[in-house]
Order: C-alpha cells, then sequence, then structure tokens
C-alpha cells in the first residue's frame, strides 16, 4: 500500500519497515509457530488512563488449556514505564475497568459469588475488592458519574427466578413463546421483550432509580459533564426489529418517571450511535450513517448536533471512510477517531467545526481503541504485523510502547513477514492484499499457497497481527489475505459492489490476488487451498462452485442455501433490504441465483465444513446442507460441528482442534501429506 507514515510516528519506531514488514529473526535457535502457541497469547483489552495520569489499567484476557476455560483479569502499567501489576486474583474473571473521576477507586465488572455480574471497587490506598451493586439479575455494564457519586447501570429486565432468588437449575424449562419479528440474536438464543434499560445508582444511599423503559433496548450511555443528564442510543421507531434506525437521545439524570420525559436528539432515517459530550455540555459527537438506503454497506460518519437538538453537522461526508470511537479534546476544539483506510486503522481528529482531516498514528499500524487523559495524554491499543495488541501511550507527537505481556513468546519464535501487495482485479480495478510469507522465504521457491478470506463482509484485513496466517506461514504456506469488494476501507461504492452480486466482482477481485502472487514466482499454481470464517466461509463456498483450482478448500460458519437461513438467523432485516422478500416472484430470483448450494454438482474440491452448534449469526444448517449435498454426490467433503459453541469458537480445546483441523486438511490435499491428525 501507499507508505503513509505521519510525522508524528516515524518507521523507525515501528520495526524499520520498508516496503516489506520482517521480523529481525535474531538468533538459530528461534523456532516456528505451533498451535499451542496461540494459549499462550495473552489478549489486551479495554485501556484506562488514571484521572492523575500516572496509571493505565487494562483487561489481560488468557486461555487455559488444562482448565479448558478462559479467564479475564485486570493489571495495571504506569505510564512513566515499568512493570505491569494484576488488580485482580485468579479464578473469577474481571472486566472493564473504570476509575472513578476523583482518583480514588478502580472498578470493574465481575460474576463472583452467586455467578451474577455486579460492579466491584478497588480502593486505591489498597485493601480488597468490595463489591458494590447487588442488582439481582446483574449488571450489564455502567458509568462513573462526573462527580464520583453515582453510576450509571445497564441493566436487562429481570426474569422472575432472578427476584425470586430461585438458584435450582435442575427444573424443566419453560417454552419459549415468540411475537417478536426478530427472535433470535448469536450468544443469547430465542429473544423475549425482556430489555436493556438504564438506571442511576447513588453509591451512598444504594439506591437504584430507573430512568429508561418500554419495549426497546437502551444502549452506549453517557453523562453530561455536569451530570445532569445522559445521552444513549436507542431503536425506539414502530417495529425495531424491523429496521437499524436507532437514534440519540437525552434524559434528565434525575428523571423519575423512567424516561417518560426525554429528549430525541437525532431523527436521522438511519443509525446514529457512540454519543460522546463536548467538555462544556453543549454539543453531542457521534457516528451516523446518512445513507440509510446502503443499509451494512454505507459508511459511517463523524456528526455533531446541539444536545438539545437541532441540525447535525457530517465532519466527514468527503472523506468516505469507515469511523469509529469519537473522543473529544479535552479544549473541546477537535475531535478525535479511529479512521479506518486501506488496511489501516489510524488515530485522525478533525476540528469540530469542520475542516481537514489531520491523521496522527498511521502507517502499518493498527489503533484498536484509545482514551484521553490529563494533559491531552492518548492510551491507546497498538499493533503491529509482529506484535499482537499491546498498550501505548501517545503525547507530544511521541509514540511509546508500555506493556510488553507477550515479549517471552515473541523471542521464541520466528514469525513471517508481511507485504502489502496492490494489483488488478479483471475489470481493472486496483485491489489490496497482504502476503504472510514463511520464516526464511526464499523467494526462488514455490510455496504451497492459501487463499484465506475475511468475515464480513464489510470488514478489512489489516497491519494487525494475525495468529492464523502466521500459523499457516510457519507450516511452510505463503498465505495471501485479499481485501476484494464489500470490504470496508474503501470508501461506500467499493462496499456496494457486491450488493446482489455476491460470488462475481469479489470472486474475480480474490482470484487476481491468487493469480498475481504466482506471477510473482513464489506461489505454486498446483498447490492452492483457500478457506475463511462467516462471510468468508460464504466466500468460500462462492469460490469452490466457480473454480477447480483449489486443492482444498475449508469453509467456516459460511452460508450455502440463502432461504434456510431466512427466519433461523439473526438477519431478518439484512435479507429483506438485499434480496427482498423470499416468497415473492419477483425476488425469488436473486434469492436462487446468489446461493452458492444450487451450484454444488460444480465443486470438485475436497472441502471441510466447520462451525458451531448454536450459531445464530450464520447457523449450522447452512454446513450441513452444504456438506450433505456434496455427500450425496460422492465428493471429498467432513463436518465438523462444535458443541454449544456460538458464531466464534470459544473453548480453547475446541480451538486447538479446529488449528488442528485446519492443518491437518490443507497439509492432506494441497501439500499431499497429513501433520497433526
Amino acid at each position: 500500500m501507499k507508505k503513509r507514515v505521519s510525522h508524528f510516528l516515524s518507521l523507525v519506531l515501528l520495526l524499520g519497515l520498508a516496503g516489506v514488514i520482517a521480523l529481525g529473526q535474531g538468533g538459530d535457535n528461534r523456532r516456528n509457530l505451533t498451535v499451542d502457541d496461540y494459549f499462550r497469547i495473552q489478549h489486551l483489552s479495554d485501556p484506562q488512563l488514571s484521572p492523575e495520569g500516572k496509571w493505565i489499567a487494562f483487561v489481560i484476557s488468557t486461555m487455559d488449556l488444562e482448565k479448558d476455560e478462559s479467564q479475564s483479569r485486570i493489571w495495571m502499567v504506569p505510564v512513566e514505564g515499568g512493570e505491569a501489576i494484576p488488580m485482580t486474583a485468579t479464578g473469577t474473571s474481571a472486566w472493564r475497568p473504570r476509575w472513578s473521576p476523583d482518583g480514588k477507586y478502580l472498578s470493574f465488572l465481575s460474576a463472583r459469588g452467586n455467578g451474577k455480574t455486579q460492579v466491584w471497587t478497588l480502593f486505591r490506598k489498597g485493601g480488597d475488592a468490595v463489591q458494590l451493586t447487588g442488582i439481582p439479575q446483574g449488571v450489564q455494564s455502567y458509568e462513573w458519574s462526573p462527580d464520583s457519586s453515582k453510576l450509571l447501570l445497564t441493566i436487562k429486565d429481570p426474569k422472575p427466578e432472578d427476584l425470586e432468588g430461585k438458584k435450582d437449575k435442575k427444573k424443566t424449562p419453560k417454552p419459549w413463546v415468540i411475537d417478536r419479528l426478530q427472535f433470535k440474536r448469536d450468544y443469547v438464543g430465542y429473544l423475549d421483550h425482556r430489555r436493556s434499560h438504564l438506571y442511576v445508582f447513588d453509591i451512598k444511599s444504594k439506591k437504584v432509580t430507573q430512568i429508561t423503559s418500554g419495549d426497546f433496548d437502551d444502549r452506549e450511555p453517557a453523562w453530561s459533564p455536569d451530570g445532569k443528564f445522559v445521552a444513549f442510543v436507542s431503536n425506539r421507531t414502530e417495529e425495531p426489529d424491523s429496521n437499524y434506525n436507532t437514534d440519540i437521545w437525552v434524559v434528565a439524570a434525575d428523571n423519575p418517571d423512567k424516561g417518560k420525559t426525554m429528549l430525541q436528539v437525532t431523527k436521522n432515517p438511519g443509525s446514529d450511535s457512540s454519543p460522546t459530550w463536548s467538555p462544556d455540555g453543549k454539543y453531542i459527537a457521534y457516528i451516523s450513517v446518512t445513507d440509510p438506503e446502503a443499509f451494512v454497506y454505507a459508511t459511517p460518519h463523524l456528526a455533531v448536533i446541539p444536545f438539545k437538538g437541532g441540525e447535525p453537522k457530517v465532519l466527514t461526508k468527503k472523506l468516505d471512510r469507515h469511523i469509529s470511537n469519537p473522543r473529544f479534546s479535552l479544549d473541546g476544539k477537535s475531535i478525535y477517531f479511529v479512521l479506518e483506510d486501506s488496511g489501516e486503522y489510524q488515530l485522525a481528529r478533525i476540528p469540530v467545526g469542520g475542516g481537514k482531516v489531520e491523521r496522527l498514528i498511521t502507517g502499518s499500524t493498527g489503533v484498536y481503541d484509545f482514551e484521553i487523559g490529563k494533559g491531552g495524554m492518548i492510551t491507546a491499543l497498538i499493533t503491529e504485523p509482529h506484535l499482537p495488541p499491546e498498550v501505548f501511550i501517545y503525547a507530544k507527537g511521541k509514540l511509546k510502547q508500555l506493556s510488553h505481556v507477550n515479549q517471552k513468546l515473541l523471542s521464541e519464535v520466528r514469525l513471517g513477514a508481511v507485504e502489502e501487495i496492490r494489483f488488478k482485479s479483471k475489470d481493472g480495478t486496483e485491489i489490496e492484499a497482504f502476503v504472510v510469507k514463511p520464516p526464511g522465504f526464499d523467494p526462488s521457491f514455490r510455496y504451497p499457497t492459501l487463499l484465506r478470506l475475511h468475515g464480513g463482509p464489510v470488514a478489512q484485513y489489516d497491519y494487525g497481527f494475525n495468529f492464523s496466517a502466521q500459523l499457516f506461514a510457519a507450516h511452510g504456506y505463503v498465505v495471501v489475505l485479499p481485501n476484494p469488494r464489500g470490504s470496508s476501507g474503501y470508501g461506500q461504492d467499493f462496499s456496494l459492489a457486491l450488493v446482489k452480486s455476491k460470488g462475481d466482482k469479489e470472486f474475480e477481485d480474490v482470484m487476481a490476488a491468487v493469480d498475481y502472487v504466482i506471477e510473482q514466482g513464489y506461489a505454486d499454481p498446483d498447490r492452492l487451498g483457500v478457506g475463511g470464517w462467516s462471510y468468508g466461509g460464504e466466500l468460500t463456498n462462492l469460490v469452490i462452485v466457480k473454480t477447480d483450482r483449489f486443492k482444498a478448500a475449508i469453509s467456516g460458519a459460511g452460508t450455502a442455501l440463502y432461504v434456510s437461513n431466512y427466519g433461523h438467523d439473526q438477519y431478518q432485516r439484512w435479507w429483506e433490504n438485499e434480496l427482498g422478500l423470499p416468497w415473492k416472484e419477483e425476488n425469488r430470483e436473486n434469492w436462487e441465483r446468489l446461493s452458492p448450494f444450487y451450484y454444488v454438482e460444480n465443486v470438485t474440491t475436497p472441502t471441510l465444513f466447520v462451525g458451531g452448534e448454536k450459531d445464530w449469526n450464520v447457523p449450522i444448517i447452512n454446513a450441513e446442507q452444504f456438506y450433505q449435498a456434496l455427500r450425496r454426490l460422492g465428493r471429498t467433503t467432513q463436518l465438523v460441528v462444535y458443541p454449544g459453541e456460538y458464531h466464534g469458537i470459544g473453548t480453547p480445546s475446541y480451538l486447538k482442534d479446529l488449528y488442528e483441523r485446519y492443518l491437518d486438511w490443507y497439509d492432506k490435499y494441497v501439500k499431499g501429506s497429513s501433520s497433526t491428525k
């Protein structure tokens, strides 16, 4: 890609990049990455800068293969540098660290004791964690009030047994009675009318006051700087299940009528979300989809609106790139945000009145999260091609890494070089991709090559650390990671290109990626594999019905027979918007023409299907039906279903099994050998 590096951040700081991103391999004692190394990686998230600017709290999530469980703990690291120290013990997970604005407490969420998630606090001067809330059904999320006297809680309506304190888990469950239009959600299951609402919890009196209600979900609450109001996101249209029209609302923090009196701030027919207040409390910045007709393919923009309502000002209309995480500067003159652009996640800012976007952290790095603290110091979660996300600070134009939790593992392994490439698709459209090469790469040798396809489809491969790609590279594969049409990071028209034409333009794009690396002389055209997860699995299905060039395919949680998903997954709004009602004669051609299932007789590639038993995002029925058809036709295929798993496989032993099956399937049919199973 274009090497755009801001004056704030030199390439020298980021591993001395020059066209190809390569990690110095050090001594000969380094080894190649293995499946088990995944369970040594510590995953960081949610960095929070203390009010006085001296400490950063964050979450470290780990997986324990022996216990077959995952756990999250709160840690913190000094801004001046030094070792990270644990703030919560092992045994019970803790997450969502937040500092009280007066600096006295570090709070977090944990499901200790009776298994219900509550807010816990640690006194800065020492002592054990103390449970602060005692909500019968538990707490979903929370925020401190500006004066540290209250908490803003997000709580889901209780089940009867929550209020009765029943603990008998063996009782036969009641039948689900369903009357909602959208009645399923991944990781939840069937949906009822229990909704998430906002409550104010007084820390001194322990009094809980409900400030929103109704048959709507309320989320992303944010206190006004004076603590008098709360901005939040809610879809309060006549039929919320039929659209994505969320708006920004404001309710008084001392509202006595459970939110019957509130102000609708935005009235955009598209989705509005992520509200954040200006320091003077006069304005709210937020993310707005201004083209609802483009639906999920629309570019979300940064907008500002007076908190009492009025005409919004869209600040990034000409930018035409996805943005997220808006944050006002401390002086209120500009707004910071994360910007997706051509395989990068940049930190950028723009004047609050509009103007030129200033890109602060760019290049071969990914800014996944950030917060602004005292003196304008920014703490950020940053990843690089050979670095899983770590905590950094950015101040006075300089970037400094504070956490080094994966340093030991990284010092032991050899990682493959990562190269950004650009090439032309069949119709002349420029496409970007990343290539991960085996350690010790020899450009004169033709390697077995894997085409790995990302999910979304509105997402992008980026410069961040990619364990699975590095694992494949460690086993001798060149790994190609394309961003075909439909991806984010390249503008709305680029994303919209696959609407009602899935399997056409993006197929040409990903095949052009394969042809490009073959032309470079290091990819073996006779040893090719393909695969992906979610939309990557769907695109894999679309690829194998169109070409026999691949020796092996792995389709993870991908759709196949589109009509089977209507009323069975969580996307009925998406299906209707893109393809129309499936029983209408005028829509039937699209539903059938685009479904890879109907072209199953074209498939000759040995294909492994994998997915979770309880996946309501892309239900396992897709894999089952495609597998059934291939098996009936006598083709080489296998289906693996992980019990109790959702769209993402989370059980450590299942993840180990999944990675080993990946390697075994590719080794057997691409290389002609077997490695693990």
